[in-house]
């Protein structure tokens, strides 16, 4: 591995922790631990809420090319989708196959870049509805990911059945967690994070 590990982790506010009292979410909780780790780690927290794919790819390229510069070891972690599914107007905010192009979209660039891409599933917030057409997006970003030999974390039915994911989910915003949420999160990520980073 190289000596300098730089990760941009980019998405929604759900990368970006909203609702943590610790302001470090799940992308803290995993720089925290590659560091402990022994890895040199820069990492960039790119969340921003509210984001759909849409918004999320438009920024993507010019605001990693900032921070992953050549001669260092370049990586990605995205994820996104909860504000995709989110109904406005009578429709999804995004809908499936507007989804499904703009991460095709996203890895493209990463690729064409050499960027090593580790994706992470959109989570479940506190409406059935909306978590139900999550899940379909969920599986459809798997297949996206799998043919373009991208990692791909489904946390999203893990955390359906966290009793301390939808507690923290229901008892803040209805769709952000606390402290203990985001740390479970974190603990299903982790393993895949540490095998990504060993590559």
């Amino acid at each position: 591995m190289s000596g300098d590990v730089r990760v941009c982790f980019v998405g929604d506010s759900f990368v970006a922790g909203v609702g943590d009292p610790l302001l470090l979410g799940w992308a803290g909780r995993l720089g925290q631990r590659a560091v402990a780790d022994g890895v040199q780690l820069t990492a960039y927290n790119l969340g921003v809420r509210r984001q759909t794919s849409a918004d999320v790819l438009s920024r993507f390229g010019a605001e990693c090319e900032q921070r992953l510069l050549a001669g260092t070891d370049a990586r990605v972690v995205v994820s996104f989708g909860v504000n995709d599914t989110t109904h406005e107007n009578g429709g999804p905010r995004v809908d499936p196959e507007g989804s499904a192009v703009n991460l095709t979209k996203l890895l493209e660039q990463a690729a064409a870049q050499a960027w090593q891409v580790l994706m992470v599933a959109p989570p479940p917030i506190s409406d059935a509805e909306q978590n139900a057409r999550t899940a379909e997006l969920d599986e459809r970003f798997a297949e996206i990911c799998a043919s373009a030999e991208v990692p791909y974390i489904q946390v999203h039915q893990a955390l359906l059945g966290s009793e301390v994911w939808m507690r923290e989910v229901r008892d803040g915003d209805g769709a952000h967690p606390g402290a203990a949420g985001y740390d479970v999160l974190a603990a299903l990520v982790l393993p895949h994070w540490r095998e990504w980073l060993s590559r």
